[in-house]
């Protein structure tokens, strides 16, 4: 199991300096969300700080960019990262879609798939000069000039993750795709029966071996070096499950584990904005089943025990490493090198 972070900043001003922080704490891969800011301004300017770590967006909305601009883009980043560049992808929601981005919303699945594969064909063209003609149902290529082509990388094509959590998009990433982003509310049941179930039908559909797939998930480590430092991070876990635990999302999570009730007593307080007091809602028995607690040289052991062999790289929440202490995250991301 290895250990990844992510990077949240508001100004690119900000993003070289840490992501070198970041890569010489000992992560193996900086990921950057797609939440207030276009993330790959901001994956350039670390592809060119940094030399080893891995980099990507986790994960970038598909639907509101044609694939043969992201093409473009993946490429770019791919050759300026010297192949360490990873493309992740994900469809939102209908309503980000249609209202946040003025794109329809039609068949998802079906859609992400062809997407994919239409991506995929680019490159083909573009690394080894293939005629372009992709003919879909909702993508069609046919015109490739060589003023147009940018011509072959000398890395090999940047991997596709796809994040999700519909079972017909996590079959298609273990058929067609090297990796899968997994949602950060989840336990270790509910990740294996909602997700990594369909992932591995989709790798068994392809015939293709769990070694040659890649789940990265965030994950809730309450870590401290006393005792008052694990309790006071425990409770703001706590909180935040309850929160998470509110939203339809997630009923399914719930459930996994017989807690429907709870997750219907969390909705309601919701609905009549009693936020403060959803975390009474979240037993020390459910704060167990979606995090691990223990000293920061323990953290891998517990996520390991916890998870078995699910997991091959994990982000921790409330992170921001580059802005902590440096021997606590050096002390974690040895932890795990040695695990």
């Amino acid at each position: 199991m290895r250990l990844s972070t992510n990077l949240v900043v508001d100004s690119l001003q900000d993003v070289a300096a840490p992501a070198k922080v970041i890569e010489d704490l000992g992560f193996e891969a900086l990921y950057i969300s797609e939440r207030k800011h276009e993330p790959f301004m901001q994956l350039a300017i670390a592809a060119t700080a940094t030399s080893r770590i891995k980099l990507g967006p986790e994960v970038a909305l598909a639907f509101p960019r044609n694939p043969m601009v992201l093409a473009y883009t993946a490429w770019d980043l791919q050759r300026a990262s010297n192949g360490r560049f990873i493309l992740g992808l994900g469809t939102q929601v209908k309503a980000h879609n249609e209202r946040r981005f003025s794109v329809k919303w039609e068949s998802p699945g079906p859609r992400l798939r062809e997407y994919v594969l239409a991506i995929r064909a680019i490159w083909d063209c573009w690394q080894n000069g293939t005629k372009l003609d992709f003919q879909g149902e909702f993508f069609h290529y046919s015109l490739m000039t060589p003023m147009f082509n940018p011509g072959p990388l000398e890395v090999p094509r940047p991997p596709i993750f796809i994040g999700a959590v519909s079972p017909y998009n996590c079959r298609m990433a273990g058929e067609l795709c090297e990796g899968f982003h997994a949602h950060g509310f989840h336990s270790a049941k509910s990740l294996r029966e909602n997700v990594l179930r369909n992932v591995e039908a989709g790798l068994a559909k392809a015939g293709r071996k769990r070694s040659e797939f890649t789940v990265v998930a965030p994950v809730m480590a309450i870590m401290g070096d006393n005792k008052k430092e694990i309790d006071t991070m425990r409770e703001r876990v706590r909180g935040m499950v309850g929160f998470y635990g509110s939203t339809s999302t997630y009923k399914r999570t719930f459930e996994a584990h017989g807690w429907g009730d709870t997750f219907v007593r969390l909705r309601d307080k919701s609905r009549r904005g009693d936020w403060d007091a959803m975390a009474n809602e979240i037993t020390d028995e459910m704060l167990d089943a979606f995090a691990v607690t223990g000293s920061y040289d323990e953290i891998p052991g517990l996520l390991t025990a916890k998870y078995g062999d699910m997991l091959d790289e994990v982000l921790i929440y409330f992170g921001e490493p580059e802005k902590g202490d440096p021997a606590r995250w050096r002390r974690l991301t040895r932890a795990f090198h040695g695990a």
